[in-house]
């Protein structure tokens, strides 16, 4: 299979491939040096989170050759079995006894001594589906009865499972990365209008039904109002990211890291790059998933057929959503949302499935005409 993958004939596109390689060790290296402290304090083994991270990086490695050999052309005729077992996991997620509750949210199904997260696994399958919906239908997609409020209907229902654990973060990603799609497909801005008028009601009603929603709205308009409560994370992470400065403090020298930082090996690591690597760092990881953006948006466009256009669109425009919602989050331009960085976070679910995401793309840019 690997002499077949890797043969000059529809070879994987190499710089995107490199790009993510690059993004994989520096995910590892960052989870190490944000993370040591914490781990030592409560594992007593300062390498707990990176060979943890390492392992999951293995695993997310083998999964992206898979999808890498695979033609993404068979990811269509088991679409519907990809929504269903994800539907039912969804499903699973919810039952007390079966669900782990992590942070309040009941979003973690446990796995021996692992744990999966259903709602990650939901955006490998909602994205392949719609791309073969849409690839089907797309003549409809104009029509609102036909096209549009069906492909709606699903994507929100899907929303609605996920809001129950509940997990607005991913949930938004989702949605975002849908509604690119069809558009994508042709689908009328007038009727985007109106989806989006009700969606603003529909977020307001979400963020004043549940307190911490509106404490973190509040905390991000003034975090210095509750410094050591709502608004501590946000501070915490500004203060790591100022002393970087252009060329930052080096690696390993954060502060922020000894206990002042809630676990910055998860949605904050991209603080400690900030602050151990200041601007210059920061930029040139910002520039890897840019050039990522843009080879995947390639692929997209170059690709054989819809399904191919749709399905690696959604990909990229997944990866990209997350990326600038976390980015946003550490430097406080948005709430507080617990939305992973691609390929940096620890994390085994988020890994896996974005490697996952990425052996797709990369298999559909060994069909496209670069």
């Amino acid at each position: 299979m690997l002499r077949n993958l890797f043969k000059s004939k529809n070879a994987p596109d190499y710089t995107l491939l490199a790009v993510i390689l690059m993004l994989i060790a520096i995910g590892a290296v960052m989870v190490y040096s944000s993370s040591y402290i914490w781990a030592e304090y409560k594992y007593a083994d300062p390498y707990f989170f990176l060979k943890r991270q390492l392992l999951f990086s293995g695993i997310g490695v083998v999964a992206l050759v898979f999808f890498m050999a695979i033609p993404y052309t068979t990811w269509k005729k088991y679409s519907h079995i990809a929504l269903l077992v994800c539907f039912i996991m969804l499903l699973l997620v919810l039952i007390p006894g079966i669900g782990m509750e992590r942070g309040g949210a009941q979003s973690w199904i446990g796995v021996g001594a692992f744990s999966v997260q259903p709602s990650e696994f939901m955006k490998l399958g909602l994205i392949i589906y719609l791309a073969a919906y849409l690839t089907m239908h797309q003549k409809f997609i104009t029509s609102l009865k036909k096209g549009f409020l069906p492909c709606l209907l699903l994507v929100f229902t899907v929303f609605g499972l996920i809001m129950l654990q509940p997990d607005l973060g991913t949930g938004a990603v989702l949605v975002a990365a849908c509604m690119i799609m069809i558009y994508a497909a042709g689908a009328k801005v007038k009727h985007f209008a109106g989806i989006l008028a009700i969606g603003l009601i529909g977020l307001a009603g979400l963020i004043l039904s549940a307190p911490y929603r509106i404490s973190r709205i509040t905390a991000f308009l003034n975090p210095w109002e509750d410094p050591s409560g709502d608004g501590f994370q946000i501070i915490q992470s500004l203060y790591a990211i100022g002393p970087g400065g252009l060329m930052g403090l080096g690696f390993g020298e954060s502060i922020q890291k000894y206990f002042y930082l809630p676990e910055p090996q998860n949605d904050f690591i991209f603080a400690i790059i900030g602050e151990e690597f200041g601007f210059l760092g920061s930029t040139f990881v910002i520039g890897l998933f840019v050039l990522l953006f843009w080879r995947g948006m390639r692929i997209a466009l170059q690709a054989p057929d819809n399904f191919g256009k749709f399905l690696a669109l959604g990909i990229v425009a997944i990866l990209t959503i997350q990326v600038m919602m976390n980015i946003s989050v550490v430097i406080g331009l948005i709430p507080v949302t617990g939305v992973t960085l691609p390929f940096l976070s620890y994390g085994g679910s988020s890994l896996t499935l974005t490697l996952c995401l990425a052996g797709i793309l990369l298999n559909i840019s060994r069909y496209a005409k670069l």
